[in-house]
């Protein structure tokens, strides 16, 4: 089975059709339990997510802040091993057809295996992999097995880059470009600033694959802000904070659904004219 590289495409695609931008949500896979992510990313695409980023929790989680790494460690205590990972993207994108994808540190793979990890996760029906520690010149590897099973590389950009670096990252990349928005690790933040509209049009210039803009957008008003400039609106520690707040499973599930469409509303309404 080829990997879903093409459901991500079309499905950035159409959104950019409808005049607005992707709604991309991150849960990680064993969080609270290995059932309960797979519910809880079924959760999210029921409220509204188009696509959703699958963590593979990782000890030591250098770009994520301390609601994601409070998660990372419940499911690492629980026992998660990637074939948990594996799993929770085949039961997801069977349950939904929408695109699934692994956000994942560069350790876990390598240990893996770069071959069996690929395969595994196309079978699985994955649209790709986000790298956000994978530097561009060390990934041809990775890229050709990624390309020969019909999985996206997603590299991270940031306010940092320099132009130059820009495009030598996202000539290497397909899928989608995610521009980290701030300096810094993954949280909500009271504002997601204007760096974030200057990397976008920077890396945009540099290539024709979409750019969606993560850390920091945790409600509708930044979604709706983001919304505004960028192709995909990337959400990741507010819903991990519903999850973790909620008294029960279920309450967290229904807490990650209304989320998602306040959410999915807030994207909508800062469609691009």
């Amino acid at each position: 089975m080829s990997g879903n590289i093409q459901l991500l495409d079309d499905t950035l695609a159409n959104a950019k059709a409808e005049g607005r931008s992707a709604l991309i949500a991150y849960l990680p896979a064993g969080f609270p339990t290995v059932d309960g992510g797979i519910e809880s990313i079924k959760a999210a695409f029921d409220g509204g997510a188009d696509v959703v980023e699958v963590g593979l929790p990782h000890s030591d989680p250098v770009l994520d802040g301390p609601v994601i790494q409070t998660a990372d460690d419940i499911a690492l205590r629980g026992g998660l091993k990637i074939k948990d990972v594996m799993r929770t993207v085949r039961e997801a994108f069977e349950a939904t057809g929408k695109p699934v994808l692994v956000m994942t540190y560069w350790n876990p793979i390598y240990i893996y295996g770069i071959e069996r990890f690929t395969a595994e996760l196309a079978e699985a029906g994955g649209a790709g992999c986000i790298l956000p520690d994978l530097p561009v010149q060390e990934s041809a590897q990775w890229r050709e097995h990624a390309e020969k099973q019909g999985l996206a590389t997603v590299f991270v950009v940031a306010p940092s880059s320099k132009d130059e670096r820009l495009a030598t990252i996202t000539a290497a990349g397909s899928g989608f470009v995610y521009a980290a928005s701030l300096m810094g690790v993954t949280g909500t933040r009271e504002s997601v600033g204007n760096q974030a509209q200057e990397l976008v049009r920077r890396t945009k210039a540099t290539t024709d694959l979409p750019v969606c803009v993560g850390l920091g957008v945790s409600n509708a008003a930044q979604a709706k802000e983001v919304a505004g400039f960028a192709d995909g609106v990337i959400v990741g520690s507010a819903f991990v904070q519903r999850m973790l707040d909620a008294e029960d499973e279920k309450a967290g599930l229904a807490a990650v659904r209304a989320l998602a469409a306040d959410l999915a509303a807030g994207v909508r309404d800062g469609a691009q004219s």
